[in-house]
């Protein structure tokens, strides 16, 4: 199969916002080489779905990021039977990082990813395609904590105070990367999480160190429904796409990786590893 791509605006009333969002999913139509700003993505624009029906995949981003630069992964779930809706989180990304560390973040990302739940099944185009509680969330970083919220987390704020989240019982499996996880840390922060999770964190991580992990794995329900492995050698950006040699050449911190450590080879691993956790969790569910 190949990848479609579409771009959707799902408005957020509450925040007064629109969430910009990339969509990739399966087609039949040829793909080409298609530039986004420095990217390329092998892509079909607008094309017509595939026949049948698929997982949703929502895919949230850290702190100060963006979405296109988890496109490896986007592309890869699309051409093996996803529908991937990459969000850009408003007042919480790379052109504007405005709320950044602040209480109202916290609530937002984890509407900002029901909100998008809810306008694709409800999509003329989309809903029709997509299997109605068959979804996934990938977060990396603070995407980590957005996915965590949506799956029964009950996050407090640094000064003791409930965060206003929600469940949503459509959300069947998470893979977090690198998770950020200090707000799930007291009692029973976490301790109704029961989908399966797959964990990948990196050794050399300054942002999110080991401790991050320890704090899902030992409050889940049940730690035996959590896949986890640290990444040897990895660097808290390695999970992103690599970028292209123009951007990596002026030292952006996102384009760079811990020594020796190859990012293109390790792109080729990690878009397999999180469909074939998936292909069991969310798939195997719905056959």
């Amino acid at each position: 199969m190949h990848a479609g791509y579409q771009q959707l605006s799902i408005e957020d009333e509450i925040q007064g916002v629109s969430i910009p969002t990339i969509v990739l999913y399966p087609t039949k139509a040829l793909s080409a080489p298609t530039t986004f700003g420095p990217y390329t993505l092998d892509v079909s624009i607008d094309a017509p779905f595939n026949d049948g029906t698929y997982p949703l995949v929502i895919l949230s981003h850290g702190n100060g990021g963006t979405h296109i630069i988890y496109r490896t992964i986007g592309l890869h779930l699309a051409q093996h039977g996803y529908v991937v809706a990459m969000i850009e989180h408003p007042g919480n990304n790379r052109l504007d990082n405005s709320l950044e560390g602040s209480y109202e973040n916290l609530v937002n990302r984890p509407r900002h990813v029901r909100l998008t739940i809810d306008a694709l099944m409800s999509h003329p185009a989309f809903a029709r395609a997509l299997l109605p509680d068959q979804v996934a969330i990938i977060g990396h970083s603070l995407g980590g904590y957005t996915a965590l919220a949506l799956a029964g987390g009950k996050p407090r704020y640094k000064d003791g105070r409930e965060i206003a989240v929600q469940a949503d019982p459509r959300v069947r499996a998470l893979v977090l990367l690198t998770p950020a996880t200090p707000w799930y840390q007291h009692e029973d922060g976490l301790s109704e999480v029961e989908v399966p999770i797959l964990m990948l964190t990196a050794e050399h991580d300054p942002y999110t160190p080991e401790w991050h992990a320890e704090v899902v794995l030992n409050g889940v329900a049940d730690r035996n429904r959590v896949t986890y492995r640290m990444v040897k050698n990895a660097g808290h950006f390695s999970f992103l796409s690599p970028y292209p040699p123009k951007l990596r050449s002026m030292g952006f911190l996102p384009t760079t990786d811990p020594k020796g450590f190859d990012r293109e080879a390790f792109h080729e691993i990690l878009p397999r590893e999180i469909r074939e956790f998936l292909d069991t969790t969310l798939k195997g569910n719905s056959a």
